[in-house]
């Protein structure tokens, strides 16, 4: 080797060297300024209610604001493709849904984006069950007559959804399947203006996140006929299943997690799970999220990495066989 081409390699590796110094001291002094974390729904949903709860307390992990962007639309597909194109330095974080990360794949030909190869797992913070909500004016307190209503008037029924292919919309196809009924989907950007309309009469039904519904069922403005997954929810002891309640096989379970921009450095996200790893298990962060019928989760990305793709194929499964589109 010449000395001038010598020269040129150590030089080379000089550079690289400081480079990946660079990252590394980046990666160690994470975060740094503000870090964003995207709900891809309307203020006010039970994705928004953890989100803004984790983002509380991951300020005062790293004494950094964290704070959460809301930009929905799209049955959360807007919120989602703009953290996939983000720049993968965990400065911009998204709040993921079971819909976002392994259902609208199924339902969407032109996404913009793949969540198993445009997102970076980071942490499967919790675990929600739906609640079957009605107007208190729909003359139906069981699901027996729920069904028995929905059949004497097929077509008429309406429930509502957060969004087309949320997890909240694929609740009410998989009862319709199951149940043999024909009941009308009514798509809202968020579960808040959704529960709005349920509230006042327009939409008879909503298979909702507990979170988000729960405050209504308890102020008596919301009927409760069910629960969504295979056991009753501490909030509602009284409610059953709706399994329970004559649907057989039925359950269909909520659940959210953060993720990053694939490429996200391995020491962000490791720094990140981290922290999540202690706030979910914080005692105060379980009372809250447990009073708000969610479960806290966590474990490592892998994990959750390993969730998203099962999750994935069964909703796909449905879709494929009940012949669900999105409009």
């Amino acid at each position: 080797m010449t000395r001038r081409v010598f020269a040129r390699f150590t030089l080379a590796l000089c550079v690289a060297a400081g480079w990946a110094g660079a990252a590394v001291a980046a990666d160690d002094d994470y975060p740094n300024r503000p870090v964003k974390i995207i709900v891809p729904f309307a203020p006010g949903g039970s994705t928004d209610v953890v989100a803004r709860i984790l983002a509380d307390k991951l300020g005062t992990e790293f004494k950094q604001s964290f704070v959460v962007d809301n930009r929905a639309g799209a049955g959360g597909n807007i919120g989602a493709d703009a953290v996939a194109k983000s720049a993968p330095d965990g400065y911009t974080l998204l709040m993921g849904t079971t819909g976002v990360l392994s259902i609208n794949a199924h339902l969407y030909k032109n996404l913009g984006f793949d969540a198993e190869k445009d997102f970076t797992p980071v942490s499967y913070t919790s675990l929600i069950t739906n609640i079957l909500v009605v107007n208190p004016e729909v003359p139906a307190r069981s699901v027996a007559e729920l069904v028995r209503l929905a059949k004497s008037n097929p077509g008429r029924l309406t429930f509502a959804s957060s969004g087309a292919g949320s997890s909240t919309h694929l609740s009410g196809e998989l009862f319709k399947s199951l149940a043999g009924v024909d009941i009308l989907h009514v798509p809202y950007r968020g579960s808040s203006q959704a529960l709005i309309d349920v509230i006042s009469g327009q939409v008879t039904m909503l298979f909702d996140n507990a979170p988000s519904s729960l405050p209504f069922v308890q102020q008596n403005k919301l009927r409760a006929i069910a629960v969504t997954s295979r056991r009753r929810l501490p909030n509602l002891p009284g409610v059953p299943t709706i399994e329970e309640a004559g649907v057989a096989g039925y359950e269909s379970l909520s659940w959210s997690g953060i993720v990053a921009p694939a490429g996200t450095p391995r020491a962000i996200v490791n720094k990140l799970n981290a922290a999540l790893e202690r706030i979910l298990a914080m005692e105060d962060v379980r009372h809250r999220f447990e009073g708000l019928g969610v479960e806290a989760v966590g474990g490592p990305p892998e994990a959750f990495a390993r969730h998203m793709r099962a999750e994935s194929e069964k909703w796909g499964k449905l879709i494929k066989t009940a012949n669900i589109t999105v409009n």
